[in-house]
This record gives structure tokens, sequence and C-alpha cells, in this order.
């Protein structure tokens, strides 16, 4: 559905050139939810507005649907561009506008009848939720409400692909769950291909199917977001796991350890069984849970523990083993 190939952008401060991204290749399937996590100043806004060139590119294609947009005449463009929706950190609304003419306001610039635009606003007010609040002016609404307006001002004209510039980072936790539980059900009911950026590993990792890390303009890691939170490679990417709640941090653990500290990860539905307790209740080996999570990646359970285990050292191997196993990933941390 998204296809960036070799995308550079560089911008000129007088004499210096600076490459605010570099040399990037992406590829998002259609109906995916793609995240781009990376600090502010990573390149992230700037990749994110090349794919409807809001940023044109200094090196590279891009394609949307299989249309490299950068080969496009002005006027060509303006027709793809309504196959892209997005949406902003600020929301962007017409203050002088209610909320029905808000999410009018790109039907009305398509020139569709009163009928059409009014059976299509009607529509939308009822996938975001906001029925009640269609007369209302954005002064009058909560941010949460703004971004709703928002989303669906966005999906007025029926895109294949919507953009979300920092859609969550202002608003409260709260308010920040229930918009993502929004563009989860858009993405499954519309089936819609959703590519968001963000600096909040959270928001990663409640809806998001892939993710790539930027950092300094450069791609420095990406895959499946259960791989990327559970094993980490790149520092930045490390950084921003470290930030999240239930991540595990054992050096003092590791001091205080008098047996085998493992660290065991669990993928899918593998994580609800009682494999711990059948590996060692063959043994004598005992063990301890020190640190421990269950939780989910959008719709993939997952389980982190670290444990530490006293008894024989044989043992200890055949219960390490017997996980292993089962499939099961086993590090060992002392």
């Amino acid at each position: 559905m998204i296809e960036l190939a070799d995308i550079s952008k560089s911008y000129r401060t007088g004499s210096v050139s600076v490459e605010a991204i570099k040399h990037i290749h992406l590829t998002i399937a259609k109906g995916e939810i793609f995240g781009i996590i990376g600090h502010s100043g990573a390149g992230k806004s700037t990749l994110l507005r090349t794919v409807n060139l809001l940023e044109r590119p200094t090196t590279g294609t891009v394609k949307v649907g299989g249309v490299e947009l950068t080969k496009l005449s002005s006027s060509q463009l303006q027709k793809e561009r309504r196959r892209i929706g997005m949406i902003f950190q600020h929301f962007n609304l017409l203050a002088m506008a209610t909320v029905r003419d808000n999410i009018a306001f790109p039907l009305r610039l398509a020139k569709l009848s009163k009928a059409a635009i009014r059976a299509r606003v009607d529509e939308l007010l009822q996938l975001v939720g906001l029925e009640q609040h269609a007369d209302k002016y954005p002064a009058q609404l909560s941010g949460g409400q703004k971004q709703r307006v928002g989303i669906a001002r966005a999906l007025a004209s029926n895109p294949d692909v919507l953009l979300c510039d920092e859609a969550t980072s202002a608003l409260d936790p709260q308010t920040t769950n229930a918009i993502l539980a929004l563009l989860l059900d858009i993405n499954k009911k519309l089936g819609i291909t959703i590519l968001l950026i963000t600096h909040e590993m959270h928001v990663i990792r409640s809806i998001c199917d892939r993710v790539a890390v930027i950092d300094s303009g450069d791609v420095v890691e990406m895959g499946d977001v259960v791989d990327v939170f559970l094993k980490p490679q790149h520092p930045t990417t490390k950084e921003f796991v470290s930030q999240m709640a239930d991540s595990f941090d054992p050096r003092e653990l590791i001091a205080a350890s008098k047996g085998r500290l493992v660290k065991i990860n669990y993928v899918g539905d593998i994580t609800y069984e009682p494999l711990l307790f059948n590996a060692v209740k063959a043994t004598s080996v005992q063990f301890t849970i020190l640190q421990g999570t269950v939780s989910r990646m959008k719709n993939t359970p997952y389980g982190q523990l670290v444990i530490e285990f006293i008894g024989d050292g044989q043992e200890v191997v055949q219960v390490i083993g017997a996980l292993r196993d089962k499939g099961l990933e086993v590090g060992e941390l002392a």
C-alpha cells in the first residue's frame, strides 16, 4: 500500500545542508497499522509528511496504492491526496465552524451534493461517537472530542490511508487510550492502512502491527512490535522500551542473586500455560519469581519473568532445557 524507496530529505541552513532523513526504505501492507517512534528532532514528522508529499523528498520515490506520487503533476497529486487522510497533534479544526461543518469541509471542496454531504457526515458522526455534538463548536469540546472530529474529517473522503501525526500526544492517558481504541476499531471496520508517528512506546504497543525506530534521520530498527519490544537491539529502542512500566532492569537482582537467574519471554497463548510449574515439578529445584508481567501487544498476549532457580546444577539445566523445548525464550542473567 505504501512504498518508500531511498527517501532522503535535506534542508539548507545558510551554506550548510542538513539531512533530516537519510535513505529510508519502508513498505507498509494494506490494512496494516505501522508505527514510527523516535525522539523529537529524529525525523519522524518529516518522514510521515513525505507520504502525501507535504514534504517533497530530496531523493527517492513515494508510492501509495501503486501510484508513484513523486511523478505526478500538481493537479494529479491533489486528486491522489484525497486517498490519504491525515490527523494532527493539535487537531487543526476550524474554530468558527461546527463539528458537522468541520467534517463536511473536505466534502464541500470536492463539490459533493448537500444530500451526499449530510449523509456522509451523519455516518462519520456515528462512527466516532459524536452524534450528540454535531452542532457544537470546537471551543465547547474536550481534547478527545476534538481529535474525534479530526479523525472523522480525515475519513470524509473514504481514504485508503490514514496518517497520524502525534495524534495522542496532546491528550491525557485515559483519553489517549480511548482514541487508540477508536483507531483500532476504524482499522478493523474499514480496512484502512494507518501510519502513525509517536514518541510513546505505549501507543506502539497498544495498536501497531510493526514498528520502525528512527534516530537522527536513520531507521535503526524495524520489525514486528512483539519482537522489537521483547528483544530490542539498538540503544534508542532499548531506551524507549525501558520507559514502559513493565520493563526490566535486572542489574540489582543480579547483584543480590544466590542462584541461577534467568529471564523468560512468553508470546502467544502459551503465556497462560503452567509451563514453569510443569518444568520443575519432577525435580528438587526451587524457584522465585523476582519480576514478572503478563500483558498484551495489540492482540498478542505476552509475558516476561525474571526467575531465580536454586538447586542442583544439573537439575536447573534440565529445567531450563524443558522450558526451551516448549518454545520459550530463556536468557541467563547470572
